[in-house]
């Protein structure tokens, strides 16, 4: 294999990339024409729910599967056909996989022994990671004298002292419980922060994803819907599936069609009951539309502007609230819009109750329209 020079390595950006991988499994397509360029030092996430082919797609980089049809290259070499130990890689898997019997100093330098590197080399790599990841005072402790983030820390840090320049996590906190996912969440980011070194992570969790993604890579069935940064992708979600797949709640969407008025685009809402009209002035789209389209206009409870504030606002009506769901430092709130299901939030002080009524409204600029047949954005 002929292997690129140093200088033309330097001049590549990307850490890791995948040409037109297919992987197939029985028959089935479980990854297509899949394509992902991932910068050098990035933090990238893979976000999905079970079975949308993020860990497949982490399996396929890290050499554990072997794909149908494709390329990747890390560091500028193509590893398609390399043994996992040859791709110079570290892996963290969902479950901590310790060896029992042996100390966490012991866990963390048993591949280091069996690769021959020389023992004040394995010093060296294991007090780097032991102090990084608070590990020092853990050192001589096998892992049932271990909790579950400690067992996950050192997990990571066997991957750590591998030296590598690319990392890949495999829901590594799913086993946690809220609180150290919380607590390990911010120790892999400031990992990230003080290495500098290429992460690859797969979630289902949108809000780790949005915590610590430096870009998100959203699958479906095989195929990435939208690569971008967090703040992209909460606010320019490109399809209907992403836009209810970020967002903790969930978006609102509102049935209806979108026609022009005066030569202005409007979004009117189908409904039996109350009817809404929504100037989309300021959405920022560009349709040739003829007649009407069927669309979905999608709103965040959290963009919804609740009480007299909302009278300067484009779009405001008066409803009466249904549910209400307090969550601590704000409140989330069902009503009906439109005849629609429609959900906000609010302060805690605001104190609602089913039953209350109140004006609320919302700014079409941030909104997100969406062609009801396609799901695409408009």
């Amino acid at each position: 294999m002929t292997h690129l020079s140093t200088a033309a390595r330097a001049d590549n950006p990307y850490s890791v990339a995948i040409r037109d991988l297919d992987l197939d499994f029985d028959g089935v397509r479980v990854l297509r024409s899949l394509n992902l360029n991932i910068h050098k030092g990035e933090f990238l996430v893979l976000l999905g729910s079970s079975g949308c082919g993020k860990s497949t797609l982490l399996n396929c980089i890290a050499g554990l599967l072997d794909i149908t049809d494709g390329q990747i290259l890390i560091n500028d070499r193509d590893v398609t056909w390399e043994e996992p130990k040859d791709r110079d890689i570290a892996m963290v898997f969902q479950s901590y996989a310790l060896y029992p019997q042996m100390t966490v100093e012991k866990n963390l330098s048993f591949a280091l022994k069996v690769a021959g590197v020389n023992k004040e080399e394995i010093q060296r790599r294991v007090s780097k990671a032991a102090e990084m990841l608070h590990l020092t005072p853990l050192l001589q402790r096998k892992p049932a004298a271990l909790s579950g983030g400690q067992r996950q820390r050192v997990a990571i840090g066997r991957a750590l002292v591998r030296d590598v320049d690319v990392f890949l996590f495999d829901e590594p906190l799913s086993n946690l419980d809220a609180k150290l996912r919380t607590e390990l969440r911010v120790e892999i980011k400031r990992l990230h922060q003080q290495l500098n070194n290429t992460m690859i992570y797969v979630t289902h969790d949108q809000i780790e994803a949005l915590t610590l993604a430096d870009r998100i890579a959203i699958m479906k069935e095989g195929v990435i819907q939208q690569l971008d940064t967090p703040q992209t992708i909460y606010n320019k979600p490109v399809n209907r599936f992403v836009a209810g797949f970020i967002g903790s709640p969930g978006m609102n969407f509102l049935q209806g069609q979108l026609q022009l008025q005066d030569s202005q685009p409007w979004f009117i809402a189908d409904s039996a009951l109350a009817g809404l009209s929504v100037p989309l002035t300021h959405y920022p789209f560009c349709a040739d539309l003829t007649g009407s389209k069927a669309v979905e206009l999608g709103v965040r409870p959290e963009h919804v502007v609740v009480g007299e504030a909302a009278t300067a606002l484009p779009v405001c009506q008066e409803v009466g609230v249904e549910i209400v769901e307090p969550m601590g430092s704000d409140t989330l709130a069902w009503t009906r819009l439109a005849g629609q299901a429609f959900s906000f939030r609010t302060d805690t002080e605001l104190n609602l109750k089913p039953g209350d009524r109140l004006l609320i409204g919302f700014d079409p600029a941030r909104a997100s329209c969406f062609d009801a047949r396609s799901g695409e954005r408009i």
